[in-house]
């Protein structure tokens, strides 16, 4: 199988495998991961104003020799840049950090702040053609509706923890009307061991010849989820992205849906 691609709300093909850079440094370590991530064949990177290295980011999109067309990459705004004239100035500096030309989906980082002020901007910078798409992360709150009906742009895409144990299916029903996806920055639990070694994952790791991580990946892949795991490894950038050559059940689905009891592991949100 190939690397798989969801359709947004707007008609954009967004890659629904991608590397993460939470919390990797900027400079070198975060330019070599992704160029690694790059050549194995990703094609989305997500990073943020908050996670200060947009610039590595934009550096190895630029050195990989890849069309900036075959690159998706997803960045997000920090609430001190939120408020009409204040977030298009934001959006003008990522594009500056980014140096990649444009933005492909801009995410309101936090519900909190002047977030309908900036979410204006977005839609001007879409118009403007300096972002292709726009979208929201960790709104969960009654927040979520007050943007998505306000919006002339419905939100593309939901950022927000989501992994077997916390499944999102409520948070999904909400926003089914505006055609809006969600992507998971917490894809394994951050790696909860509770989680990982659930004996269905192990059964089925075992059935397919994968690992138990693979699995996991492969159920949000097959569950429409948008997935960024984060690693500097390139052994590990490499396993994790070794999902399409297998596909789980019906029935397979059906017993990690059972697995949905809300809890949530120790958080670190990105």
């Amino acid at each position: 199988m190939d690397q798989t691609y969801l359709t947004l709300n707007n008609g954009a093909k967004i890659p629904q495998f991608g590397m993460g850079v939470f919390m990797v440094p900027e400079g070198e370590e975060t330019k070599q991961a992704c160029l690694s991530a790059l050549r194995m064949g990703y094609r989305h990177i997500d990073t943020a104003h908050a996670y200060q290295n947009e610039r590595s980011v934009g550096a190895a999109v630029r050195e990989s020799g890849i069309p900036r067309e075959e690159i998706w990459v997803t960045s997000k705004l920090w609430p001190s840049e939120y408020g009409e004239g204040k977030t298009m100035a934001g959006i003008d500096k990522m594009l500056s950090r980014l140096n990649i030309g444009y933005i492909d989906l801009l995410l309101l980082h936090q519900q909190v702040g002047d977030y309908m002020g900036a979410w204006r901007d977005m839609e001007k910078a879409v118009a403007q053609g300096k972002v292709r798409s726009i979208g929201l992360s960790n709104f969960e709150s009654e927040r979520l509706e007050e943007v998505c009906e306000a919006a002339s742009i419905k939100p593309a895409a939901l950022q927000v923890e989501c992994h077997p144990y916390y499944q999102q299916n409520e948070l999904k029903k909400r926003i089914a009307k505006y055609g809006t996806v969600i992507e998971s920055w917490y894809p394994i639990g951050h790696g909860d061991a509770g989680l990982i070694n659930e004996p269905v994952f192990t059964e089925l790791a075992k059935k397919y010849g994968k690992t138990n991580v693979q699995v996991i990946l492969r159920w949000h892949i097959q569950e429409g989820n948008v997935i960024f795991p984060k690693s500097v490894n390139p052994q590990h950038i490499r396993d994790n992205f070794d999902i399409f050559d297998f596909a789980l059940t019906a029935e397979e689905m059906g017993k990690i849906a059972s697995l949905g009891c809300g809890i949530r592991p120790v958080l670190h949100k990105a």
